[in-house]
């Protein structure tokens, strides 16, 4: 039997307990067997027993709206970042170039998403935009979002507010070069990037306005469960904008390759962290329910 483990936002009892099996849940038996079942609690309840999992019991007006309108219905939205690229394997500055692709390792990372994700309905999957002018190569967020969405009858929806950062010059560069060619951009760009520019364009700062311009697209879409598959710094501004952080706390998150992070918002508009970046989908079998 495949044993079920409980993720919340905190922690178990670390005391011995006798019989292990009554504090959790009828039905989800802890064991050591490599096959586990990740279940994200919404209300911090799981069953009927609430001492469990200490979750909140309401959030309402305790965040900001990211709509300012009311939504149809209470939402879920789930971030993944598109597998291992061929850029990323040679550390090189990536930005909004479409030259990078996926590798034989992110098309595994993908297919573990895929299947970690399996349980879960999704109304509607998003995606940055791809490139028609390059249809003989497979783009690594076009092949991230289709080995997701794969079986799936709902289109793919691709957004320009889903763009990755546009990083000038720097892109495609390795970054012992870019930081030996361009030391003062570069050190900006990695030790303060909500104030590197060029010619006074912000990259950071625009991501974003063009992340709260995403959620709206997102949440006022038909549907009340989102797959997003995009890249690392635009995940950044959105989880980022959804938790109230400035530009300045750009890098006060990562997001792995395949990493899956979690929202729960209401019909206001506010949204709560589930869960962020979670990878245990990447080492094992892992199958998330949330």
């Amino acid at each position: 039997m495949g044993s079920r483990v409980l993720l919340t936002t905190t922690h178990l009892p670390f005391n011995p307990i006798p019989d292990k099996s009554q504090k959790f849940p009828q039905s989800y038996t802890p064991c050591s067997s490599p096959r586990f079942q990740i279940l994200c609690s919404l209300s911090g309840t799981i069953g009927n027993d609430a001492s469990v999992t200490g979750g909140a019991y309401d959030y309402s007006k305790a965040t900001t709206s990211l709509t300012q309108k009311l939504l149809s219905s209470p939402k879920q939205v789930t971030l993944v970042r598109h597998g291992l690229s061929s850029w990323n394997d040679e550390s090189r500055v990536q930005g909004s170039s479409n030259l990078s692709i996926l590798t034989e390792t992110g098309i595994i990372q993908a297919e573990r998403c895929k299947k970690a994700l399996a349980d879960i309905h999704f109304d509607q999957c998003f995606s940055s935009p791809i490139s028609r002018a390059k249809v003989h190569m497979k783009l690594l967020l076009l092949s991230t979002a289709e080995i997701l969405w794969n079986g799936r009858e709902e289109p793919l929806i691709f957004l320009d507010t889903l763009k990755e950062a546009h990083l000038f010059y720097l892109e495609g560069m390795k970054n012992e070069d870019a930081k030996r060619m361009y030391p003062k951009e570069y050190t900006m760009w990695r030790q303060d990037p909500s104030n590197f520019n060029v010619n006074g364009v912000y990259p950071v700062r625009q991501l974003w306005d063009t992340a709260k311009i995403a959620w709206k697209e997102i949440l006022f879409t038909p549907g009340e469960s989102f797959l997003v598959v995009t890249h690392k710094s635009i995940l950044r501004a959105l989880i980022c904008t959804a938790l109230g952080l400035s530009p300045e706390r750009f890098r006060a998150v990562d997001v792995n390759n395949g990493g899956v992070t979690v929202f729960k918002l209401n019909v206001e508009g506010e949204p709560m962290l589930q869960s962020l970046n979670m990878t245990a989908h990447m080492y094992t079998d892992y199958n998330y329910v949330y």
